[in-house]
């Protein structure tokens, strides 16, 4: 076994073609679930793609590197229920991009924090985390509040996801910039808005109506985790109620 080891690895053809069949076996196991993706992820109601705001703040989650000490990802054991809530499931990250499960957690598991805190919660607790929380180790990010948001590009982020599979529509891309700043204006006319991305938190996020910021978007991201999925119909059995 050893002479055809020393054999293969003397032979540049014979380790080329060995390598090309490795690289082969390994891509088809990663590339084709991928095909079958639409089967094995069952459909739950009330899962939709991102808002633009909730999509600018997701991007801003990403930048900062919230992932590395939060998960978003509820395992199926009693404790974890017991204290996030239903246990994640694979439909609730369909349209991310990447995904931000994750099993790092320094801080708490963010899976279901939508709506477990008030707007201005999140906002102090961004700015100075010690406000909040006595003892956190989370760094402050109260430049958020000072950083108008820069999304110019929102229609085209849409649009480039949907090549990826989020169902945006063109009614979606079309309105994008006018549902960005729509989102964080309480006294806008939202019906559309929420319409095409329901659930989605209408609110001034930030408490400066007068800018639109990198906070309005973070705290709008922040609040829908979790609150889309309908669990009304989908048992803890992992199985779907008949």
């Amino acid at each position: 076994m050893a002479f055809r080891h020393e054999t293969i690895e003397k032979n540049s053809l014979l380790l080329l073609l060995g390598i090309l069949v490795a690289v082969s076996i390994g891509g088809l196991v990663e590339m084709v679930p991928l095909f079958t993706i639409g089967q094995t992820i069952e459909d739950v109601k009330g899962i939709r793609p991102y808002s633009p705001l909730e999509l600018a703040g997701r991007n801003i989650y990403i930048r900062e590197g919230c992932y590395v000490c939060h998960s978003q990802q509820i395992r199926t054991f009693r404790d974890e229920v017991d204290r996030y809530g239903h246990y994640s499931i694979a439909a609730e990250s369909k349209y991310d991009h990447p995904f931000q499960w994750g099993s790092k957690r320094t801080g708490p598991d963010l899976a279901r924090v939508g709506g477990k805190y008030s707007n201005d919660w999140h906002v102090a607790h961004l700015i100075d985390p010690r406000s909040v929380v006595p003892g956190s180790v989370m760094p402050s990010y109260p430049f958020l509040t000072e950083h108008l948001l820069d999304f110019a590009d929102v229609a085209d982020h849409l649009r480039t996801l949907r090549t990826l599979g989020v169902p945006y529509d063109d009614t979606m891309i079309a309105n994008a910039t006018a549902d960005l700043n729509a989102q964080a204006n309480p006294d806008a006319d939202t019906k559309d808005l929420l319409q095409r991305y329901p659930k989605a938190v209408v609110a001034d996020f930030d408490g400066d109506t007068k800018r639109l910021t990198e906070m309005d978007a973070l705290v709008a991201y922040l609040q829908v985790l979790g609150t889309m999925a309908d669990f009304s119909t989908y048992s803890l059995g992992n199985e779907a109620k008949k």
